[in-house]
């Protein structure tokens, strides 16, 4: 069963670019990443089929119902994080907590304090006293603690430290075990590497692919970085070069033992390989329909 599924929904903003003809799937039991540079269309996509704002056209359903017919009965079983968490002002953190699960109509007490105490999250503190990430743990309390069977989460990680990281991956982690949906917003491939089994690719508005997380990060391409010079080493065949007053910076598809035989011949002071960014795998989806 697909728990979300789209046909050519589209939404713009009078004449600006939302989203154009998106056809997206989501299974039931996935824990799917859907990925694009900031302003490629995730939160417009997530807001769409959440009926928060409505599609210019197109169409869309979650739990095989229509997002615009049954919205009320769709979001008693979603648990949704938006990118930007607000709350009341004036309002302490349990009470923010608590006015999100009598929205829903349940008990959700015990549950939240579980969620509060792996996250370290003081619920005596007013709203307005809290940074960033601790604005974060609110919002992923008020969207985990009614136990969701979708849980979709827009850009969640922003603000929170390394260890909330892991720790709310090994939150999701559990929920996915136990049935739940997970569909995951990101601008950082590597959360959706690590973390998802399927993925979307979307940028500019528009779906470029679909696949398993495993086929759409694949490939064998790194991204080179030399210290003390400013040129790439004669003989490499190379993509996509960067060069400064003092280093370069490429894409090498080829034999490693190759590269570090033209590399010790050169006066470098420093050299780094890295994983292609995201950026750049992304164009060459779009550009050549394709990987690195």
């Amino acid at each position: 069963m697909n728990i979300i599924e789209t046909r050519r929904l589209t939404k713009f903003y009078g004449k600006s670019r939302g989203i154009t003809e998106l056809d997206l799937t989501v299974k039931e039991g996935d824990f799917f990443g859907f990925i694009g540079p900031n302003g490629a269309g995730k939160s417009t996509t997530i807001r769409t089929l959440l009926g928060l704002i409505y599609p210019t056209s197109g169409e869309a359903a979650i739990f095989g119902k229509d997002i615009n017919r049954n919205k009320t009965e769709i979001l008693s079983d979603i648990g949704y994080m938006p990118s930007e968490a607000t709350f009341y002002s004036g309002m302490k953190v349990k009470d923010v907590i608590s006015l999100s699960a009598k929205i829903r109509k349940k008990d959700c007490s015990a549950e939240a304090a579980k969620l509060c105490e792996r996250l370290t999250l003081d619920r005596e503190k007013r709203v307005e006293e809290l940074s960033l990430g601790n604005r974060k743990k609110v919002s992923i309390v008020c969207a985990l603690q009614h136990k969701p069977k979708l849980c979709i989460l827009d850009e969640p990680t922003s603000g929170l430290d390394p260890l909330m990281q892991r720790e709310f991956f090994d939150i999701l982690k559990e929920r996915h075990k136990d049935g739940a949906t997970i569909f995951l917003s990101s601008h950082v491939l590597s959360e959706i590497q690590k973390n998802c089994s399927r993925a979307a690719i979307i940028k500019e508005g528009r779906l470029i692919a679909l696949d398993s997380v495993e086929n759409l990060s694949k490939t064998s391409a790194k991204r080179v970085v030399l210290h003390g010079v400013n040129e790439v080493p004669e003989g490499l065949s190379v993509k996509s070069v960067e060069a400064a007053a003092d280093s370069v910076s490429f894409l090498f598809n080829g034999d490693i033992k190759e590269l570090l035989n033209a590399v010790n011949a050169l006066p470098i002071n420093d050299m780094t390989i890295t994983e292609p960014q995201l950026e750049e795998i992304f164009m060459h989806y779009y550009e050549k329909g394709g990987k690195i």
